[in-house]
């Protein structure tokens, strides 16, 4: 009798050889353009973090990274494109509370999963929200803004980038805690929601520092209050809400990298160490000072951390969101 000698089957080092396939890919990621989805309209709060940073991506990488403007659907619609697209390094999602906190809650049947649709990449800033009012409203502290919403409720209108975004959702919990009932007036980006507040066609917005700050500068609108435990650091004379009022509104936002899921592992580490190294490059830091954006500490980097931030901030806005009973439905 022979005995040949015994040959593994060619299948059984498939998933090896898949595995050796993705590790080469991501050492030699990026080869070329990526592409930086951003679900919103241009000239907004999350555009203006977005073309900041791929400035430092773009240096970092060696590739250039390009913004991709998607908006619609309260930043749906761009966060669904990137969550579908092909998960081989070269589409990535800048999201942020508004997509991944706020959205998920706000509609019944969402065109994406804020947690099983992602690969988490890096949180890198947080920014405050500021109340502003057309610069001819006769208000001039937040105390006297609620004095006079109170009494003008009926005729008073507030814009936002659109249902469901998080300066409707921040204005929706103003409008909660001041008892008050204002009249929404959804745009497609927050840049024509500014362009009709100077106009003096809506009353006020609970817009982002980084888009209103050089509004305030010019005096096309006012300042009435930082909507956040802590002063904005470019108006560090303007008192937060909670100093004049209720000690519970909290309407600052946050900015994150996600990839599709399924993008590997190791191109996921490459881009949040690249992120990491981008917010530590002076022009980066320089511009982000400039726009009031706050670079998040390292230990908030991580792709473990950013995977345990987003169920929390999921749960710690269904509850204000649902009391509310808004829908974007």
């Amino acid at each position: 009798m022979i005995h040949r000698p015994f040959k593994t089957p060619a299948w059984t080092f498939l998933p090896a050889l898949l595995l050796l396939g993705n590790f080469a890919q991501a050492q030699d990621w990026p080869t070329r353009p990526i592409s930086m989805v951003v679900p919103y309209a241009a000239g907004g709060p999350v555009d203006t973090v977005g073309r900041i940073m791929t400035a430092g991506l773009s240096q970092v990488l060696g590739q250039q990274v390009v913004i991709e403007n998607v908006g619609g659907a309260g930043g749906m619609t761009g966060s669904s494109r990137a969550a579908k697209a092909t998960p081989d390094g070269y589409t990535f999602l800048l999201g942020g509370l508004a997509v991944l906190g706020l959205v998920p809650n706000l509609y019944s049947k969402p065109l994406y999963d804020a947690v099983a649709d992602f690969a988490p990449v890096s949180l890198f800033a947080d920014s405050a929200r500021i109340l502003v009012t057309r610069k001819d409203l006769p208000v001039n502290s937040f105390k006297e803004f609620i004095a006079y919403a109170k009494a003008n409720q009926a005729n008073m209108r507030f814009g936002s980038a659109g249902a469901g975004s998080g300066l409707h959702i921040c204005a929706v919990l103003l409008n909660q805690i001041m008892g008050t009932t204002i009249t929404h007036v959804p745009y497609r980006g927050s840049a024509p929601a500014m362009q009709d507040l100077i106009a003096g066609r809506i009353d006020f917005m609970c817009d982002q520092v980084s888009t209103a700050f050089p509004m305030i500068q010019a005096g096309a609108v006012r300042a009435i209050a930082t909507l956040g435990p802590d002063r904005a650091s470019v108006l560090p004379d303007l008192p937060t809400a909670q100093e004049e009022g209720p000690p519970d509104l909290d309407c600052g936002t946050w900015s994150a990298f996600m990839f599709p899921k399924g993008t590997p592992e190791a191109i996921v580490r490459r881009l949040a160490q690249a992120t990491s190294k981008a917010v530590e490059l002076p022009l980066v830091q320089q511009r982000f000072a400039s726009v009031g954006v706050t670079v998040a500490a390292p230990e908030r980097r991580s792709p473990e951390y950013l995977a345990r931030f987003i169920p929390r901030e999921l749960a710690k806005w269904a509850g204000p969101i649902h009391a509310s009973g808004v829908s974007a439905d």
